[in-house]
């Protein structure tokens, strides 16, 4: 993911943080009672959100969700959220710093894409328990003065391993995903060069399959063209810039390296059935 300014409003975990250092990895919070975040935003750091009792939406990257019991809902840095959470709620959360994020990844067990497209998972009551016991060990952790930070990594681990236990079967794509690495190294690649790169043939050549074998591929798991993923992604990030950043519309279509305005209208209009301004407002 790039680190480059890219005009959203971008929050880090030290402007959360209000006693604890810049060595600060990790924050605990409650969620109880009603709050709002009205303006969508993104984070550089990992959000893992633990509800008891859950009522209210959380929308993640423009798509809504229910908020419920026991359920655990994930935002991954870089991702635009905002939510409203009604006074009945009871939950807990940790901000996970990026540098952690990074090592924190492999116990998912899972690509981060896989996450991404299913960021709000339902846990059962055995797993809840585990989870709740986990994040107040974490909390009582935090208090304890120095911080034992090792311990505290350890507990994140184990969240993350009960987090893919939780997925196994949880989503009717989990063996797509899970039985052929080339689609998950796929949408990393998109991920990562999807504003400079367009063609199928660029991602298939890092991939080290021809381009129809990664079509194939795609429309044999997903029932989705190469191509459409990539459009995908170029889409998320237009509507990203358009709600959230202060850039203009010029300065989007110059970032994600469309040739004209009216050509960006056109693909916005056709993927949304909106003009970037519409969507802006």
């Amino acid at each position: 993911m790039s680190h480059q300014s890219d005009y959203f409003p971008v929050l880090g975990i030290h402007e959360f943080s209000e006693d604890q250092s810049k060595g600060c990895h990790l924050l605990f919070n409650e969620l109880h009672g009603e709050r709002s975040i009205d303006e969508p935003h993104k984070h550089d750091f990992f959000i893992i959100n633990l509800f008891e009792i859950g009522k209210g939406f959380h929308t993640i990257d423009f798509v809504g969700y229910k908020v419920e019991n026991s359920q655990i809902h994930l935002v991954f840095p870089g991702q635009v959220h905002q939510w409203v959470i009604e006074k009945e709620t009871i939950g807990y959360q940790l901000m996970i710093s990026r540098e952690w994020f990074e090592s924190f990844l492999p116990v998912l067990r899972f690509s981060a894409s896989y996450y991404q497209n299913h960021p709000v998972i339902d846990v059962s009551e055995e797993i809840f328990q585990q989870l709740l016991y986990e994040f107040k060990a974490i909390k009582d952790s935090l208090n304890n003065k120095p911080v034992f930070w090792e311990l505290i990594q350890k507990r994140g681990e184990v969240i993350g391993l009960l987090i893919s236990k939780s997925v196994e079967g949880a989503f009717n794509d989990f063996e797509i995903f899970n039985s052929n690495p080339v689609i998950s190294k796929f949408l990393s690649f998109i991920d990562q060069y999807f504003k400079e790169e367009r063609s199928v043939s660029f991602y298939a050549e890092k991939l080290n399959i021809s381009a129809n074998y990664l079509n194939i591929i795609c429309r044999k798991n997903l029932n989705r063209s190469a191509s459409s993923l990539i459009q995908d992604r170029i889409l998320l990030e237009a509507k990203r810039l358009l709600k959230v950043s202060a850039m203009s519309v010029k300065d989007i279509v110059y970032d994600l390296g469309f040739y004209d305005h009216a050509s960006f209208s056109k693909f916005f209009k056709a993927q949304t059935g909106m003009t970037p301004s519409q969507f802006k407002e």
